[in-house]
């Protein structure tokens, strides 16, 4: 599986903004026309696209027409997963019918568990991802607001019996603070989980990024470090697709 590298796309107000530990005052980075930014990705060689609404997430409101505009816009040329306030059949299907390649559920997974599961039968597992938001080595739901006492184990054995697809995993602890990521706690977490798992939380580095590669996760979502220029997208790409066909010649030599 190719190792990929995501571009962040938060929306609020129906903005695309950078918060500082999921803190809504606390905007790092805030530009209109989310759309026509999602497009910029693509021209730098993104083929994912990681969408979320945190007005539904905080449940305020929703972004659900400027989603839906970055979809038309996009028109196949990349794969878009969305999360941030999926908590009902009607939110998951509306997204999926649209033509989201996978919805992200986080609080669902204990409000709602048997959500997860129709959504997963009446679809198909791949495109159900769930989200295990971490504080602390503790599963926070509800916008980061409430933590739970579920554990790193424990939380990667719960999504694989869901019959999810795959794992979106945070670490809290490091988001948004642009100080670089804990691999400790990646490589703990990489190790019990039978899915697969893309990385977000604390990337600031090409070389935050090598190490998630190397931990066995099949992709990394990054935000701040690249609307504030620490990572310049095209050249991460760049890298890491080369690398990647330099080990499958290395393979195919074997």
């Amino acid at each position: 599986m190719e190792f990929e590298v995501i571009p962040a796309i938060d929306l609020k107000g129906g903005r695309c903004v950078q918060l500082q530990q999921g803190d809504r005052n606390a905007v790092i980075f805030s530009a209109g026309n989310p759309a026509s930014i999602a497009l910029e990705w693509l021209n730098m060689g993104a083929s994912r696209l990681h969408i979320i609404d945190l007005d539904a997430a905080f449940r305020y409101s929703d972004n659900f027409t400027i989603i839906r505009d970055i979809i038309e816009r996009v028109n196949s040329r990349a794969k878009i997963q969305v999360g941030g306030g999926i908590r009902t059949y009607e939110s998951a299907t509306r997204l999926l019918l649209l033509g989201v390649d996978r919805v992200i559920f986080g609080t669902a997974i204990f409000r709602s568990p048997q959500l997860i599961e129709r959504i997963v039968d009446e679809f198909s597992p791949d495109r159900v991802m769930i989200a295990l938001d971490v504080r602390h080595g503790k599963v926070a739901i509800d916008g980061w607001r409430e933590v739970t006492d579920m554990g790193l184990r424990e939380a990667a054995a719960k999504a694989a019996d869901m019959g999810a697809g795959s794992i979106l995993f945070t670490n809290i602890d490091v988001e948004g603070l642009m100080r670089g990521i804990n691999i400790t706690v990646i490589e703990e977490f990489i190790s019990y989980a039978t899915l697969p798992v893309i990385v977000s939380g604390g990337v600031t580095t090409v070389e935050d990024v090598i190490k998630i590669a190397e931990t066995g996760a099949c992709g990394v979502v990054i935000g701040s470090a690249l609307y504030t220029g620490k990572i310049d997208f095209r050249e991460l790409v760049n890298l890491i697709y080369s690398g990647y066909k330099r080990r499958r010649r290395q393979d195919s030599n074997l």
